[in-house]
């Protein structure tokens, strides 16, 4: 039995959908023009307002902003696919006394918003209970116990998403369990979930900005110092289109890693079913 999510449209169907893209296109493409419009004509671009990204200190002020960013990134990304990981395990597992507090952990961390598990574990945890909890390390751990969640569902889903047949065959062979997931259920799964885990990997690093609300000294901060709103009293801006500059120049470089990643596995596949292919063809010849 075939199951049909959708019909394939007609010519009527396909001109519609292509009027609609066109008047989509369009609209964007004019609420992007007017902005431009309204940037230039109250004189966002004019050169006495971009004067300060000429100052070397200021420089050293974002680069240093942009590297508190990457820091508080790279440590939360790693932490939430082994947090991730981990619980989609416990999810996984037939023993309840595992799964089910996997599960409650789960739903726990996603149904709290981010910002207030960040305030949290810094003014409650850090000021509350006494404990000595850095900025960093507050918006890491809310950046990780959130993030970790949401890739849990992701991985259990990759996996459960895969037929049974494969993780069957592989207990016909006489493997353990954690041999199967690891060597058999696991490796597949990671290539369908690899788009999915980038897009939540990207979402981590733009939720690295929450950062500023407990005086991280990350990009957004730093645009606000440097902003009308700071001290230093400069164009605001000017200030934000370079730090949204920033940031989508980190999310477009994570997109090229990912997609990198994803034609070095579609390839590794196809090298390893094409000799799987040679293999069965000069068993052929020879028998």
């Amino acid at each position: 039995m075939t199951a049909v999510l959708y019909d394939i449209p007609g010519p009527k169907a396909r001109i519609r959908n292509a009027g609609t893209g066109i008047v989509g296109v369009v609209l964007v493409l004019g609420l992007i023009g007017f902005v431009l419009y309204r940037l230039i004509a109250t004189g966002q671009f004019d050169a006495r307002l971009w004067e300060w990204i000429t100052y070397e200190a200021i420089q050293i002020l974002l680069l240093q902003a942009l590297l508190a960013t990457l820091g508080a990134f790279a440590v939360a990304a790693v932490l939430s696919l082994a947090v991730g990981a981990v619980l989609a395990a416990g999810r996984l597992s037939e023993h309840r006394w595992v799964s089910r507090p996997a599960t409650l952990v789960v739903e726990f961390f996603r149904a709290i918003p981010l910002l207030v598990l960040i305030f949290i574990l810094f003014y409650g945890v850090s000021r509350g209970l006494g404990l000595n909890i850095s900025t960093f390390w507050a918006l890491v751990l809310g950046l990780t116990l959130y993030n970790g969640s949401v890739l849990a569902e992701v991985f259990r889903a990759g996996v459960l998403a895969l037929p049974r047949g494969q993780s069957e065959a592989a207990y016909a062979l006489g493997m353990r369990k954690t041999q199967v997931m690891t060597n058999v259920l696991l490796p597949q799964a990671l290539r369908a979930m690899m788009p999915t885990v980038i897009s939540q990997l990207v979402v981590v690093l733009k939720d690295t900005a929450l950062g500023f609300l407990i005086l991280y000294p990350e990009l957004l901060y730093q645009a606000r110092f440097l902003g009308s709103q700071g001290q230093l009293g400069l164009p605001i801006i000017p200030v934000a289109l370079v730090v949204a500059a920033i940031y989508i120049a980190m999310c477009l470089v994570l997109s090229a890693v990912a997609n990198y990643l994803e034609r070095r596995s579609r390839t590794s596949r196809k090298r390893i079913e094409l000799a799987a292919a040679v293999i069965v063809a000069v068993d052929h010849d020879g028998g």
